[in-house]
């Protein structure tokens, strides 16, 4: 029975290791949910999927972006594709309540991608999934609703200015490029 356990252990200890080490370093990061306290694994959540990830903020301009991405999302969910947003006030747009960014984003638009707590996106300050994006990429966000479009073995294969709608025919043939063999 201990050969038995000692295997099993061995067996499961082996497999999320591989599972750790065969995670792109960008997708290692964790970050909690915007509406609750849950923390999400990058590596277990996303692994795999195809992703557009956007920097928000609830009083931009560009805030109207919210329907036309949560469009793309509709549109796109099924073929291992997802959104990523994630509030920020490095440029002073967003609210310090989350509940009012979580307003904005789920009752005024309708949002059901996962959307992550406010943080910085940019400089010193920015957050690791961010400073991983930046190097990645050489560009860091230079304005609200910025997007990186990360193809499912975790690179970064395009990034589209914040005046790049959602609705952008280059984006969505990049995007479905991209889920064609999901």
């Amino acid at each position: 029975m201990k050969i038995l356990l000692s295997l099993l252990c061995v067996f499961f200890f082996s497999a999320s290791t591989a599972q750790a080490e065969s995670c792109p370093d960008l997708l290692n990061f964790t970050a909690q949910t915007l509406r609750g306290k849950e923390t999400v694994d990058f590596c277990k959540a996303y692994q795999g999927k195809v992703l557009l990830v956007v920097n928000t903020a609830s009083q931009c301009g560009f805030t109207p972006q919210f329907k036309g991405l949560e469009a793309l999302y509709q549109k796109f969910k099924d073929r291992n594709f997802v959104i990523l947003g994630f509030p920020s006030n490095d440029f002073h747009q967003e609210f310090s309540d989350a509940k009012k960014t979580a307003e904005v984003c789920y009752q005024n638009f309708g949002v059901t991608f996962p959307m992550f707590k406010t943080s910085p996106v940019t400089g010193d300050k920015a957050n690791g999934f961010f400073a991983k994006l930046a190097k990645q990429s050489g560009v860091a966000p230079a304005w609200n609703f910025h997007k990186y479009l990360i193809d499912s073995k975790g690179q970064v294969v395009k990034n589209y200015p914040s005046a790049v709608p959602p609705e952008d025919s280059s984006l969505i043939q990049a995007i479905e490029a991209l889920t064609k063999t999901q």
